[in-house]
């Protein structure tokens, strides 16, 4: 079967993707079947690399939370900080330890240097302020966007003073509690934070009314800033109100929650694109994700799906795939696995052409594999012909 597929099978280059596509993407998605492995990052530096240089992308968007990822967008486009506190507090889920992210970077820093600012690269965490236990407190985007709005709009159009909201928010343990498990111990539906919503919805309609006096006082780039911190305001009081709950929806919601705030980063970077997407699998591919908690089966939109809706063909998506990750117990995958149909090539790594793998296969059923460690999620092969290509890495070494 091997041999009935090499046409489809293509070197990991920035030309031979854009050969899969019918036009530039605005957003060109590159997912990853797991976390924390550098020769996946090491094989994104190096595509990115090649889109900068060969398609003129000048954006990278990474899941890493999108107000730390501020931090590193100021030290590429400006050299604002050192690189150590960039990496240590730039990042989230610990993505700054990573030593291709590092190298990212400082890339990204070098080339920059000396370009003028329509040339310079810039980066995006797209993610929430969120992790699996809980999220962060909506305290530090909502002030961000109501000092911005202060400094320069009436202060009769303010629906409220700072000091309110600090009345409102109260200490911030109330709401990094770690509650996943308790909803109970939420703040997320008390009346605090049910007028914390109200207001951060006024005060995004504020920032969105005043949008011609603000690009003008200020600057686009400021404007953009004040939107990403409404953007992450209202969607932590939305996922503290889903963390609260009590129904079976809960988690589905919390989830879906999640993805919403990712395709809303990405629908901005979209607009200042064309950008690279880096993130996991299950986050940018365009059918319902899924997963398990416990006995509790999940599906929701992911954002992926939810950007392909509104952007059609200027959304691709490329998948990562993996042979073996041997330091982890994920050892040769079965011959009758899309997985190991591809493992059977002669290449370490490779893209291949997804819908001419589809047709190729015909009517060839492929098993689905199945990873004995929970952090490798392998390609369903139901959904081969969804994406615009897949990337195969056939063996990963320990990082």
């Amino acid at each position: 079967m091997a041999t009935d597929i090499k046409d489809t099978v293509q070197a990991v280059e920035a030309a031979a993707v854009m050969r899969l596509l019918p036009g530039r993407p605005r957003l060109l998605a590159l997912g990853e079947p797991t976390h924390g492995e550098d020769t996946l990052l090491d094989l994104r530096n190096e595509l990115f690399r090649q889109l900068v240089e060969q398609e003129g992308y000048r954006w990278i968007a990474i899941e890493s939370d999108c107000m730390t990822g501020l931090a590193v967008d100021d030290y590429v486009a400006s050299g604002t900080g050192a690189l150590d506190e960039v990496m240590e507090h730039g990042f989230s889920h610990g993505f700054g330890a990573s030593a291709a992210n590092r190298e990212l970077v400082r890339w990204m820093r070098a080339y920059n240097d000396g370009r003028t600012v329509s040339e310079r690269l810039r980066f995006a965490g797209f993610d929430g302020p969120l992790e699996i236990t809980g999220a962060a407190s909506p305290r530090q985007a909502l002030t961000a966007l109501h000092g911005y709005l202060a400094a320069w709009v009436d202060a009769d159009l303010l629906p409220c003073v700072a000091e309110t909201l600090d009345r409102l928010f109260g200490t911030d343990d109330r709401w990094t509690e770690p509650v996943m498990l308790d909803p109970s111990r939420s703040v997320g539906r008390s009346a605090e934070a049910g007028e914390l919503r109200l207001l951060a919805d006024e005060l995004v309609a504020l920032l969105d009314e005043q949008t011609p006096h603000l690009i003008a006082a200020t600057s686009r780039e400021d404007w953009e800033r004040a939107r990403l911190y409404g953007r992450t305001a209202t969607g932590l009081l939305r996922y503290h109100y889903w963390l609260a709950d009590t129904s079976p929806g809960r988690m589905t919601r919390l989830a879906g929650v999640r993805d919403r705030m990712m395709a809303d980063n990405l629908l901005a970077v979209a607009a200042r694109g064309p950008a690279l997407v880096h993130a996991h699998n299950a986050h940018l591919q365009r059918e319902k994700s899924t997963m398990r908690m416990g006995d509790l089966p999940l599906e929701w939109w992911s954002a992926g799906a939810l950007v392909s809706a509104r952007l059609g063909e200027r959304y691709a998506f490329l998948a990562t795939a993996l042979g073996t990750i041997r330091h982890q117990g994920v050892d040769t995958p079965p011959p009758d696995t899309l997985e190991g149909l591809l493992y059977a090539l002669p290449e370490n790594r490779c893209v291949v052409d997804a819908s001419r793998l589809a047709n190729a296969l015909g009517d060839t059923r492929l098993a689905a594999r199945v990873s004995p460690w929970f952090g490798y999620a392998p390609l369903d092969p139901a959904h081969l012909a969804a994406g615009d290509g897949i990337v195969f890495v056939k063996d990963v070494p320990q990082s």
